[in-house]
């Protein structure tokens, strides 16, 4: 019975999408209703997932009950499960944020949002590389509606680029997956990794190909430099909820090359050993450098949130480069970097939402209304985010830097990317918070942008709300979804806050995925049996 917890957290997103999209003419408050059900039983979904491999068991899941390498496997192993607990936590706030009306905005938000999960939880639960790639389709075909959802201009041209990024990304994941085969004679994870030590040495150059573009396709997926030009506009251009939960987007990314690093290329694997190794570090550093660059010019907190995000992505790609200690520090500072990236683009949004002219530009605007609780969110964020003691992105830089004794320009590009994001965020919030308009020049500006044509409409208004904010420099009342924002952006803060109190028992568990995923005869013994 244990064992069929694998295919738990794909069915029950599956069967919840198939539902609500049954259920189409649900009013909006009923579809909501079922999509947060459907969440919450996934949390429960992982939950038990995450309970049945703590103490370092492999759950194994044939469907059909064909024996591997003939048939389909699901493998939920202690990476699989905090990857799965990560994304379904980030999910639900994201939801609820969603319904303050941004769910609204066109059709079958939830539905998509459900196949998102869908193809997440495959992604991460697949023991087979052309399923990987099925699931990697699934979860961004979704992602294509849900970066779309909403329309205008700008949304649509970034959704654009996105698309056509990961179209090429998926071409060369075909590419990959038949060079592999061709060279090795499978696709299952675990006979790939059991076959690579035994490579013939004329198939050595089709295997090492195949490795490679497996490589670019899963930096495409990380963002990592070079491949990360779609990541800022992309996620700042769509609505706040789904660049949210995009965060754990390049996650999957990361979480492939983590596990085709430890196991298909790892030290068992002959000539293939360490194929990935000479590219990671370089890269990685690129990427915090580059996203460090971008957060300085940034010119909105989301694209900020953005580039920060950047920023985070080659934190963790260069602790995987750093062997066992690295991995281990690095899957501590993962689910940290996923809530603190989704918090900055949840709180972006709301902050946006209550500046009158200026949206989350990093220009003057009217003073917000209850400026000092947005101020005192945006400070807690832009500390979870910059990495700063106490909260847990301090301690994941530290553990990452301890992994790293003897590598001078790990410590320099580090602490120097963190010293300079503390500069962006700290010029942002002084910007939105600090820098406001007088209250007659705030109320003119709007009465100017209020006009399409001055020559026709020489007389036209703002509307009475918004004027009368900008002349008390009061700012715009809050939503009345208000309640919705804060709750989730509360929530996020409040698990960055359960990873810093409970430090020891997460990176204790974290220490014990990345032995296991350094041990992978014990991956290789449960998917095809025999002696481990």
């Amino acid at each position: 019975m244990t064992a069929h917890l694998a295919i738990a957290p794909i069915l029950l997103p599956f069967v919840g999408g198939a539902l609500l999209l049954a259920l189409g003419r649900l009013s909006l408050p009923a579809q909501r209703a079922v999509a947060l059900v459907c969440v919450l039983a996934q949390i429960g979904a992982a939950l038990g997932v995450l309970a049945a491999v703590s103490g370092g068991d492999i759950l194994v899941y044939r469907l059909g009950d064909w024996p591997a390498p003939w048939g389909i496997v699901l493998v939920a192993d202690r990476l699989s499960a905090c990857m799965l607990l990560t994304t379904t936590l980030l999910a639900l706030w994201a939801l609820i944020y969603a319904g303050n009306g941004i769910d609204g905005q066109g059709r079958h938000f939830h539905v998509l949002f459900q196949l998102q999960l869908f193809g997440l939880a495959g992604a991460f639960l697949t023991g087979d590389l052309f399923n990987l790639f099925v699931f990697f389709e699934i979860l961004l075909i979704a992602s294509y509606g849900l970066a779309l959802h909403g329309g205008g201009k700008v949304r649509t041209r970034a959704g654009l680029h996105y698309v056509v990024m990961n179209l090429a990304g998926s071409t060369v994941f075909l590419f990959a997956a038949g060079l592999i085969y061709a060279s090795l004679g499978s696709l299952n994870l675990a006979d790939l990794a059991a076959k690579a030590a035994a490579l013939a040495p004329e198939r050595l150059g089709l295997a090492r190909a195949g490795g490679l573009l497996l490589l670019a396709v899963f930096a495409l997926k990380a963002a990592l430099l070079p491949l990360h030009l779609w990541l800022p506009a992309a996620y700042s251009g769509t609505s706040a909820p789904v660049a949210a939960l995009f965060a754990i987007m390049t996650k999957v990314g990361i979480y492939a090359i983590l596990r085709c690093h430890t196991l298909l290329f790892g030290d068992d694997a002959g000539a293939l050993a360490h194929l990935f190794a000479p590219w990671l570090l370089p890269l990685a550093l690129a990427t915090i450098v580059i996203g460090t660059l971008g957060a300085l010019a940034a010119d909105s907190l989301g694209r900020l949130a953005g580039y920060l995000m950047l920023v985070s992505v080659g934190t963790l790609v260069t602790g995987i480069s750093l062997g066992t200690q690295g991995i281990a520090a690095a899957l501590y500072y993962l689910p940290h970097s996923t809530f603190a990236a989704a918090l900055l683009f949840l709180l972006a949004d709301s902050i946006k939402r209550r500046r009158l002219l200026r949206g989350d530009g990093l220009l003057p605007d009217a003073d917000m209304a209850r400026h000092a609780l947005w101020g005192g969110l945006f400070f807690a964020a832009a500390v979870a985010a910059a990495g700063l003691p106490p909260l847990s992105g301090f301690l994941g830089k530290f553990l990452i830097l301890r992994a790293a004794p003897d590598q001078p320009w790990v410590w320099t590009v580090i602490l120097l990317a963190a010293l300079l994001a503390v500069v962006a965020l700290a010029r942002a919030g002084s910007q939105v918070f600090f820098n406001s308009l007088p209250a007659t020049d705030a109320a003119a500006t709007l009465r100017q942008q209020a006009k399409p044509d001055a020559d026709v409409m020489a007389t036209a208004v703002p509307p009475p709300d918004a004027a009368n904010a900008a002349a008390t420099g009061a700012g715009l009342p809050d939503s009345s979804g208000s309640a919705r924002e804060l709750l989730a952006v509360d929530a996020l803060l409040g698990l960055i806050l359960a990873l810093t109190l409970f430090a020891g028992p997460a990176f204790d568990f974290a220490n014990a995925t990345a032995q296991q995923l350094t041990e992978p005869a014990r991956y290789i013994h449960a998917v095809l049996g025999g002696k481990p």
